[in-house]
Order: C-alpha cells, then structure tokens, then sequence
C-alpha cells in the first residue's frame, strides 16, 4: 500500500467499503477484487491504490464522489457504459464513493498491478 495521506490504510477498499469488494487473491505482485454494487447502493467513502485491470461480469450506470461529496463522474451524462465481458485499465483512484444508479448489478473483478 502506497504510504501517503490519499491512500491511507484505513481507506483501502476491503476495509472501508467490505459490503462491496471481496478479496480473491492476493501476492507481492497482484491483488484481485470481486466488487459487487447493487442498484441504488452507494459505498463507503474508499481508494484504490494502485492501477488496475478490470473485467466487465455486468455493468451498470454509476456515480462516482469524491471523498467530499462532489461528482467527479456521472456515466449517464459522460456517455461512459461498457458491456458484460470488456476490459478496462483504471488508474489508482483517491478517496471516492461509488453508487449505482442503474437498474442491474455493477459487478467487476479487479487485477490491481502493484509495483514491483
């Protein structure tokens, strides 16, 4: 875990928001989340601190806050959507929240690269 400020410990994914993210492996080089956010659940306030591959198992609209409320992106107005089964690379994303205001399941499995 990167040591700074933006990505403190208490504010990892697994701990802040544990509801929606499950750990499926994890080594020196990798960690994998299953994230799993029901319609019109919003997380916790949490970080990724490293970048990351993620596998599209079924998408949903989404807000996503910044750790002060504020939306940084909203995918109904960004023209942003993906379909079951893409990939994506995300960089590491400070304090956030994430809701999903869509009608289905937003379900990713993550590959967070950690450095070497």
């Amino acid at each position: 875990m990167p040591d700074s400020e933006t990505f403190s410990p208490e504010l990892d994914a697994l701990l802040a928001a544990p509801d929606q993210h499950t750990l499926l492996l994890e080594n020196a080089r990798v960690r994998v989340l299953d994230t799993r956010i029901a319609p019109g659940t919003r997380t916790p306030v949490h970080t990724h601190a490293w970048p990351a591959v993620h596998h599209v198992v079924s998408w949903s609209a989404f807000v996503r806050r910044d750790a002060q409320g504020v939306v940084v992106l909203d995918t109904r107005l960004a023209g942003v959507e993906a379909a079951a089964g893409a990939v994506l690379w995300g960089e590491p994303l400070a304090p956030h929240s994430l809701e999903n205001v869509g009608g289905s399941p937003l379900h990713i499995v993550s590959i967070e690269v950690k450095p070497t």
